[in-house]
């Protein structure tokens, strides 16, 4: 009796897979993901060759003019409407195929960061450039460029209607390139926007970011000889150092979650030279964006005091703002079935050495190498995380989705020379194709699910409340010399 009884509850698991496996062979988006997937798998060396050439441009904010034309050429190519020079940013970029609703946007960017160059070996070593991909934009516009014109393809098979839009956004790293796009109105028409970021595993992003104000605080002074007649010379560089004094010293009356960094960008040419000029770029961060205002304004004080104190004249120039992150767990949780689905990667037996290499660099324990091909749990303990990103003015805009997959080696920091290194290789172009399918069979969903969106926009009317939008950067145009 019980074999009988164990038999027909085999017969029974059994039947239920069949029955599943016969849903999804009916189920048409399932069968748009397979399709999908299958064409970025088709697609995977051409999308490689283009990371791997803007890996190798390694330009930075608001300079990135070979990288964004190498877009837009592969987007106009695949059939896509380009609107370039858009919110007066020459790099910046709208690609569109399709009409109607829904409308649905990816997020492309592919600035690299000044000061950090690095060859693609496990050995810190220059490739003897002023730039590099050290967050791995690179990565981040080919996979969201790969992802558009799969979704692209959908739309022209006559899958499904509606509109995809890829945007080119610069200058990430600072210029906060998106904060102009949104001020221009650019997401008014688009029901959800999807992006993704390189890191060092495969996760969906349930980590807010932090609000960012950031400027260049500048002095002016009299120069002289330092020697022969300093009483007759005003010290810009004294006005930096007093300020930054005056802002370390802030530091134990502020919030704790707050972070403020530094630079001095000019202090001078030569000792023997009172310098009449000098720089200081500053940032503020903080998990609340009214905060960040408050403490900007200390900081403020801080450089009129110092430059009252050293008879110098002082101006800042705001230089880039971005809101805290709004987190959508509706399509956060949409975007993990997905993700779950594509999977990780296993790494080649020279990939593990290399990965290996790298990580006898780190001075922490590093996660497992096979860590890579796993996928972790969704996070919903929503946190402030510890980074800013303009993606955060995007979600204020319209409900937003993203994720990270590993496209470093298990235990790389972000903005490292090791982060460029797996960058220029296999690992990160394999982890690019992973975000790449996600990113497209999520896009597939909103298409074909109109309570997955109807939803998402509801969770973001709850979370801004009676809040109206206003760029932290106010009505400034993009400091598109910022790094200069």
């Amino acid at each position: 009796m019980r074999k009988l009884v164990l038999i027909c509850f085999t017969l029974g698991l059994l039947t239920q897979a069949n029955a599943q496996k016969k849903k999804a062979e009916f189920n048409p988006a399932e069968k748009m993901k397979t399709a999908a997937s299958t064409s970025l798998d088709a697609a995977y060396p051409r999308y490689k060759d283009i990371a791997l050439k803007i890996w190798d441009f390694a330009e930075v904010g608001y300079k990135e003019v070979k990288s964004s034309a190498l877009h837009q050429e592969t987007l106009r190519a695949a059939g896509f409407q380009v609107e370039t020079g858009v919110a007066g940013i020459p790099t910046a970029f709208v690609a569109t195929y399709g009409s109607g609703k829904p409308v649905i946007g990816i997020l492309a960017e592919f600035d690299a960061l000044p000061g950090i160059s690095q060859q693609a070996i496990p050995e810190k070593a220059s490739a003897g450039k002023d730039a590099g991909h050290a967050c791995g934009h690179h990565l981040f516009g080919t996979a969201s460029v790969a992802a558009g014109i799969a979704i692209k393809e959908l739309i022209e098979s006559k899958q499904f209607t509606g509109t995809i839009k890829v945007y080119g956004t610069p200058a990430e790293e600072g210029g906060s390139g998106k904060v102009y796009m949104v001020r221009e109105g650019l997401f008014n028409d688009v029901d959800a926007v999807i992006h993704w970021h390189p890191g060092a595993d495969n996760s969906i992003t349930m980590t807010s970011a932090l609000a960012n104000k950031s400027a260049k605080f500048r002095f002016r002074g009299i120069s002289a000889h330092a020697a022969a007649s300093p009483e007759r010379g005003r010290s810009a560089l004294d006005a930096v150092e007093s300020m930054n004094y005056m802002v370390n010293m802030m530091r134990e009356h502020i919030p704790q979650e707050t972070r403020i960094h530094y630079v001095i960008t000019n202090g001078g040419k030569a000792p023997n030279v009172i310098p009449d000029f000098a720089e200081v770029y500053y940032y503020v961060r903080h998990p609340k964006r009214d905060v960040v205002k408050s403490i900007f304004d200390r900081v403020a004080k801080a450089a009129e005091g110092a430059a009252m104190g050293t008879d110098t004249k002082m101006e800042f120039e705001i230089i880039g703002g971005t809101h805290d992150l709004l987190l959508n767990r509706t399509l956060a949780e949409a975007m993990q079935v997905n993700l779950e689905k594509v999977g990780g990667f296993a790494y080649t037996e020279a990939e593990k050495a290399f990965a290996q290499k790298i990580q006898s660099s780190f001075d922490t324990k590093a996660p497992a190498i096979e860590s890579a091909g796993t996928i972790k749990p969704l996070k919903l303990d929503m946190d402030a995380g510890g980074g800013s990103t303009d993606v955060g003015d995007v979600s204020y805009a319209v409900p937003t989705v993203g994720l990270r997959t590993a496209t470093w080696v298990p235990g790389t920091a972000a903005h490292s020379w090791q982060a460029v290194a797996a960058g220029g290789t296999e690992i990160g172009t394999k982890g690019m194709l992973v975000a790449a399918k996600t990113m497209a069979l999520t896009a597939i969903d909103l298409f074909t699910n109109k309570e997955l969106i109807q939803k998402a926009t509801e969770e973001l009317k709850k979370a801004k409340g009676d809040y109206q939008y206003e760029a932290l950067l106010g009505n400034r145009k993009p400091a598109l010399n910022y790094r200069d």
